[in-house]
């Protein structure tokens, strides 16, 4: 399997390359060159494999001859042995037609952790096969960071730096990675939000001296690689309630489009998908986009679901690329557009081929906690503001007539509630309990670092800190 950046002008090259170098050099994003599909009865004969046998399965198709499926059965089983769940990512009924995908079984209790448990054991692979180091360099919005740091710390071949908003995310959240003490991981405090954390890395990628010099990689969904264990839950989700020939819907909360684009990708695969929802928070730069086509940024608003809060949706730019026939100059044009002024625009057409895969909806804080709060009523369940801003967002498509009577819509529950639990108790009146093995985490020690936001202060500060 051959992999080529957005931009054009990086690839193809193998799997384990495109794993290691995460962000192309022309500054693009790795897809593969061509997509591999399933036909209808191989998506059948799935059925009645085990959670880490589909995920061999469907990943093998990405490796080549490069990892086999077996092999990614092995890393799988290993991934997911510690996820407090047998069925890895079990369905959650609400009514006949909705349900909810409960993606927080893992160590810390969010939907990152279905990637990066996986993803730490394909670079622990690629590292040893190599005899190779690696730095590891990602910006979090809340969740990545602490699902990274646990996957990766005390590795011996991977020193990992993760920069996280400095009082813009919750307490739980921020608790998870700087308690994280361990040889080689380090969190690290940055003033300002996501998207100047996102710059920041990418910035350090563009540098190419310092990044050859320390062999830097990501596990941002700005790597190929952490979107391939993402498009499982897909697959899983869909036969679990007869799929391929039940018509299924899916509404993803989402800010960097990563988790919306891998259900794209499994739909590219061959999986029967209705509709891909997009949720969003106030933070709507992907709800305007999918209104009238144009990508304005603007200023970040914090909000109750803080792993939302983006302007800069990094991974829609490989969305735009299938939807301008795979065109990376063009691609790197409207980026460049977008990175000087602040916005670009599609032709109508691309709009309406965008629009006939994905709906997009948006809720603010008040619509979120009012979702928190029916579905405690009505349901007996508690559920985090990510999760809302999707159930939010599914009934609004259900409203609009945007997904069939007849579909069954599962919407991602991608975090605990105990993650977020100051909004879930004014949501509800309810104050969600941290599960057993997290129970003691607030009162655990802990140490960050600090950084301004400047490259120079960056580099100089993983210089010191990563081990030679």
């Amino acid at each position: 399997m051959d992999y080529i950046s957005t931009r054009g002008q990086h690839g193809p090259i193998g799997y384990e390359e495109a794993l290691l170098t995460g962000l192309a050099r022309d500054g693009g994003l790795f897809l593969p060159a061509s997509w591999p599909r399933f036909t209808i009865e191989e998506i059948e004969a799935m059925r009645p494999l085990s959670y880490a046998q589909l995920a061999g399965r469907i990943m093998a198709r990405f490796t080549g001859t490069e990892v086999s499926e077996a092999e990614l059965t092995q890393m799988a089983e290993e991934a997911y042995a510690g996820f407090d769940h047998p069925s890895v990512a079990p369905l959650t009924r609400l009514t006949d037609r909705l349900h909810l995908l409960e993606l927080f079984h893992g160590p810390t209790i969010a939907v990152k952790d279905y990637a990066m448990q996986f993803l730490a054991r394909a670079f622990d692979r690629a590292l040893q096969r190599t005899g190779q180091r690696a730095v590891i360099l990602g910006a979090t919005s809340g969740d990545t960071g602490s699902a990274a740091l646990e996957a990766f710390k005390g590795r011996a071949a991977v020193d990992i730096f993760i920069l996280f908003p400095e009082g813009r995310v919750s307490a739980v959240q921020q608790k998870q990675m700087t308690s994280v003490l361990a040889d080689g991981a380090h969190a690290i405090a940055l003033a300002g939000d996501f998207d100047d954390c996102q710059d920041l890395v990418k910035a350090c990628f563009n540098d190419h001296t310092f990044r050859d010099r320390v062999g830097l990689s990501a596990v941002n969904s700005i790597n190929w690689a952490r979107l391939m264990p993402q498009i499982v839950y897909y697959f899983s989700a869909a036969l679990a309630l007869g799929g391929p020939q039940q018509k299924i819907a899916f509404s993803v909360p989402t800010g960097n489009f990563g988790n919306v684009f891998a259900g794209w990708a499994a739909m590219q695969m061959g999986l029967p998908i209705e509709r891909l929802i997009i949720a969003s928070n106030q933070n709507d730069i992907l709800t305007r986009f999918f209104a009238d086509g144009m990508m304005q940024r603007e200023t970040v608003r914090p909000s109750l679901s803080p792993s939302m809060d983006i302007q800069v949706s990094s991974n829609f730019e490989r969305l735009l690329f299938e939807l301008l026939g795979r065109d990376g100059a063009r691609v790197g044009g409207l980026m460049a557009e977008f990175s000087s002024q602040g916005r670009f625009a599609v032709p109508q057409e691309i709009l309406t081929r965008a629009q006939q895969d994905f709906a997009a909806f948006c809720l603010d804080d008040a619509a979120t906690k009012a979702v928190i709060d029916k579905i405690w009523r009505q349901h007996d369940q508690l559920i985090d503001p990510h999760s809302a801003v999707g159930l939010g967002a599914a009934w609004q498509a259900k409203e609009t007539g945007l997904v069939g009577s007849d579909t069954v819509l599962v919407s991602l529950a991608c975090a605990h509630p105990a993650k977020f639990p100051d909004a879930v108790q004014k949501a509800s009146g309810q104050t969600p309990q941290l599960p057993d093995h997290l129970a003691d985490l607030m009162d655990r020690e802990e140490a960050s670092l600090r950084c301004r936001n400047d490259k120079a202060a960056l580099i100089s500060l993983m210089e010191q800190e990563r081990r030679k």
